[in-house]
């Protein structure tokens, strides 16, 4: 694995499953339960800086790490996610996919899923067509 210094996801972390470009391990500031992170052996910052077999080998191991995350934690639903850039809220420069395990009742009203991450954001109101970034959105 190629290592850059004062990487968390460089070097050897405890791994859940892995292949030979990818690996899993938990995250150490977990959401839920059995949130666990996909991580790319090469380090980079971006998921649009991942090879085509950089993103096959990562998106393998989501689905091989599922039923793990079923079997240990039972859990009734999943987001899964990437952060790329800090406007995103990366905070860690290596590429990093989050499989976050969710359960019922573990916040008021899910509804709206990722959206959330803008939080006045998650419950919307159905709009008719695309538009334009600073366009304002009015309830029809």
């Amino acid at each position: 694995m190629f290592k850059i210094d004062n990487c968390p996801f460089c070097g050897n972390p405890e791994m859940i499953i892995e292949n030979e470009l990818a690996f899993a391990h938990y995250d150490s500031y977990p959401i839920n339960d059995g949130h666990c992170l996909i991580i790319p052996r090469r380090h980079f910052a971006g998921y649009f800086e991942a090879t085509a077999e950089e993103k096959a080998a990562i998106w393998e191991l989501v689905d091989e790490v599922k039923p793990i995350i079923d079997r240990d934690f039972s859990p009734d639903g999943y987001n899964v996610g990437v952060n790329i850039g800090a406007a995103a809220g990366q905070s860690i420069p290596h590429l990093h996919i989050h499989m976050i395990p969710r359960y019922i009742g573990d916040m008021e009203d899910p509804s709206g899923g990722v959206r959330g991450v803008i939080p006045h954001k998650q419950k919307y109101l159905r709009k008719r067509g695309p538009r334009k970034r600073g366009q304002s959105q009015v309830p029809e």
